[in-house]
């Protein structure tokens, strides 16, 4: 009997070897055309997200028809340098056209928040303030996260791939308490693009262990080939570098906006 995997281990590639995909569902609230599917092997089925060239929205700032690439890239970059936060992605023909395929991740829908809205001057211990902003009803409030070290490692990852869409909903939260980064497809860009929502260790010296994986992510960036540009992959390893040099996590700069919209 072929039982559910679930996955089993969201980050091994391997799970995706053989078997027959089935488009099962659609994620409407996505930008772009997310499909949920199942994998069904010889041993299991495995839950997993869908995402076809085709169905990318065009942007003017990111290369049309490259999402794709780019998600894998942040799955092999994450798991090479050992983030260990992004679920297995692989690139596939499937069922309407090339694309993206990734590890389903089962959300704890009762899991404290990691970003959150609050009204001004009520930050619990424990979290940083992101920014300052007011509601619907004209009330004055902030965007914050809490101090965990999953997100800093996420925070350093989304320096290095220069990700441009780290908003709230993006950090998924399953049944043991892990958080997981998912959304990748504005990342790795050449110009400066870094938009998030975990600015709370800007200026913050790098750990040994965090310098670790910096300079193993920049070892690592041939696993970038064939996925982005040569001017991009030239951009990361420029960033790593940066990172190496100044042992600190950056300020936000530029005259680009430093927080996603919708942040959450």
């Amino acid at each position: 009997m072929v039982e559910p995997l679930g996955p089993a281990d969201p980050l091994d590639a391997g799970i995706f070897a053989g078997g027959e995909l089935e488009v099962t569902g659609r994620l409407v609230q996505a930008s772009n055309a997310t499909f949920l599917c199942e994998l069904t092997t010889s041993d299991a089925v495995v839950h997993c997200v869908y995402k076809p060239v085709r169905g990318e929205r065009p942007l003017w700032d990111f290369p049309d028809g490259t999402l794709a690439e780019r998600e894998v890239a942040a799955y092999r970059i994450s798991a090479a340098a050992g983030f260990d936060l992004v679920p297995a992605t692989v690139l596939i023909d499937g069922p309407m056209g090339p694309g993206s395929l990734q590890s389903w991740i089962d959300v704890d829908d009762d899991a404290d928040p990691v970003v959150d809205l609050v009204r001004s001057g009520r930050t619990p211990d424990g979290w940083f303030d992101v920014v300052d902003g007011v509601d619907a009803h004209e009330r004055p409030v902030m965007v914050i996260h809490r101090d965990d070290p999953a997100l800093r490692r996420m925070a350093l990852f989304d320096v290095i791939t220069n990700n441009a869409d780290r908003k709230g909903i993006h950090i998924l939260t399953d049944g043991a308490g892990r958080l997981w980064a998912v959304d990748h497809g504005l990342s790795f860009h050449a110009q400066h693009k870094l938009r998030t929502v975990l600015w709370g260790w800007a200026g913050e010296e790098l750990t040994t262990d965090e310098l670790a994986m910096v300079s193993t992510a920049l070892e690592s960036v041939d696993e970038l080939d064939e996925l982005i540009t040569v001017a991009e992959a030239e951009a990361y390893a420029d960033r790593c570098t940066r990172l190496l040099t100044e042992g600190i996590f950056p300020h936000h700069r530029g005259a680009w906006p430093a927080i996603p919209w919708p942040p959450l």
